[in-house]
């Protein structure tokens, strides 16, 4: 992974599923959850996202949690608002924050499921990759990450 724990965050500007401009430097004072995922309405993709978004489990004071995958503005506005997702999902389309992360899947089409997260400054906090990309990524061990970073 091109990213460490320590490092500056690379800013970026991404597309939300409103098509608003999203930019991780508006958001230096709080925590940032970058969700990095494979692909709107797959199966693990939607299990962790409906359920971060159902039971809470990162909303911690200034914090911001983003999901960020390849697909659409288009597609991540039908399936938010199909599956009822609170979160702001970010189109990577090109994969080029995927790249700049260094989290590009080795198939090339698809972003890793991986969890970054940004912390106050705008320093990596926290780094995990999923390297079985149908397995579910350990929400333990982000949970711990944010209780550390208060």
């Amino acid at each position: 992974m091109a990213l460490h724990v320590g490092d500056v965050a690379p800013d970026f500007t991404l597309k939300t599923q409103d098509d608003k401009e999203w930019k991780l430097g508006d958001h230096k004072g709080k925590n940032v959850v970058l969700l990095f995922y494979p692909l709107d309405w797959s199966p693990t993709c939607e299990k962790e996202n409906c359920s971060i978004s159902n039971d809470q489990s990162l909303s911690f004071p200034n914090t911001v949690v983003v999901g960020v995958s390849r697909d659409s503005v288009w597609s991540h506005k039908a399936w938010r608002n199909e599956r009822k997702i609170k979160h702001d999902l970010l189109a990577d389309v090109k994969l080029e924050i995927a790249a700049k992360y260094g989290l590009v899947h080795p198939a090339g089409f698809i972003s890793h499921r991986a969890t970054v997260i940004v912390d106050k400054a705008g320093k990596v906090a926290f780094c995990q990759v999923q390297e079985k990309t149908p397995e579910a990524r350990d929400m333990g061990a982000v949970i711990a990450a944010l209780k550390k970073l208060g």
